[in-house]
């Protein structure tokens, strides 16, 4: 089947710059236009959309979000020919793709791309293809000119595939940050210890981002391939689809870095700082001495403590609280132990999770605390216990 002639690329940001340069080096008439007016390299670029899709075969969008794909179609919709094409890789809802789907019937393919800037302008893209056969066929050259086409049925799964593909990369980029955490803590050199993380599973991550994981100064600044910012809006979009709150996505949103710095940069970041840990460690001192003035100290005087107690739901005040306690450690103290299992901060809020082994018994705190006067304090505890 004969190539399109022209292909109008609608967004010239990172990927979409990339793919429009491949396709002009393969042989394809390209015209760009973004909204921020960037120009890139050899791509002709008009300052007008209408003016691109006017004469444009296919009309490929490669824009950050749902939202800026139904504003960009919607602005040139009068200009669109009957016969155009319009080919969707960018990353979008699922609800967002059928909705586009339906408005432009068999016209519209949508074919989110995985990869990031290197596979885009090495034709190494995997893409989730779903589209009517006719117009696939159409757009199939220009495809395979980016990387392997996977077919897809519907639009609305390309687009989730995307969602759980980019899901897998989060897990993988704050499983990297763990690592990192230890290992700095333990004192390793971090060469030495990417050079044995590239051995194991990260290390395909670890190979590609290397240059953000050194701690180099240019590290942060270095060219994004994939951002922060993108990959936690890619997160919010599954965990919204899914109705199932995904921790990444958390984690992604509140990682104080630049949004537009590339995603490895997230595995850089240190742990969270000593001052929201105060309060559970004071918290920790006082089971250990069971002295309530440390109590006090973790605690905001409005706190509560709830959780069952004798198969009773018990809600108690600080000041009841603290009467359990004696100042005198127990007779088993030598013998128990407390981990803090978790904490993620959200701007002046946490919250935190801890493992207590007291004896026979097994607790499980978990802890909303708050920033009042630059300090952190614990605003309510809840417990379960387990023999």
């Amino acid at each position: 089947m004969t190539a399109p002639h022209t292909i109008a690329v609608l967004g010239l940001g990172r990927m979409g710059s990339a793919i429009a340069t491949r396709l002009i080096d393969h042989g394809w008439d390209v015209v760009g236009w973004t909204r921020s007016g960037r120009t890139v390299g050899a791509v002709e670029t008009t300052g007008d959309p209408n003016e691109a899709v006017a004469k444009a075969d296919i009309a490929l969008l490669a824009l950050f979000d749902g939202k800026a794909c139904e504003q960009v179609l919607e602005r040139v919709r009068r200009s669109l020919r009957t016969d155009t094409i319009v080919l969707n890789t960018s990353t979008i809802a699922p609800e967002e793709a059928s909705r586009m789907a339906r408005r432009l019937g068999p016209s519209y393919v949508h074919a989110p791309v995985l990869g990031s800037v290197p596979a885009a302008a090495a034709g190494a893209l995997q893409i989730f293809a779903a589209a009517d056969q006719d117009a696939l066929d159409r757009v199939r050259p220009v495809l395979e000119a980016l990387g392997t086409v996977r077919h897809v049925n519907d639009v609305a799964t390309a687009a989730t595939l995307k969602l759980v593909a980019n899901s897998s990369l989060a897990g993988a980029v704050f499983a990297l940050r763990d690592s990192l955490r230890q290992a700095d803590a333990l004192g390793l050199p971090r060469d030495k210890v990417l050079d044995v993380l590239e051995l194991g599973q990260l290390g395909g991550l670890v190979a590609r981002k290397r240059t953000f994981l050194t701690n180099q100064p240019t590290a942060a600044t270095a060219t994004a391939e994939f951002t922060i910012g993108a990959l936690a809006k890619d997160m919010a979009l599954l965990a919204a689809a899914s109705n199932t709150p995904l921790h990444n996505a958390a984690d992604l949103a509140d990682t104080p870095a630049d949004p537009e710095a590339d995603i490895a940069v997230a595995a850089t970041v240190p742990a969270v700082g000593d001052a929201v840990l105060e309060p559970l460690r004071a918290y920790i001192r006082g089971h250990a001495t069971a002295d309530p003035a440390h109590f006090r100290d973790a605690f905001l005087p409005t706190a509560h403590i709830e959780g069952i107690r004798d198969g009773e739901f018990v809600s108690w005040r600080l000041d009841e609280y603290c009467a359990l306690f004696r100042g005198l450690p127990a007779p088993d103290e030598s013998t128990r132990s407390r981990r803090i299992d978790a904490i993620d901060v959200h701007g002046t809020v946490a919250t935190a999770s801890m493992t207590l082994w007291h004896g026979a018994d097994t607790f499980t705190d978990v802890f909303l605390l708050v920033r009042v006067n630059d300090s952190w304090r614990i605003a309510n505890k809840a417990y379960h216990r387990s023999a």
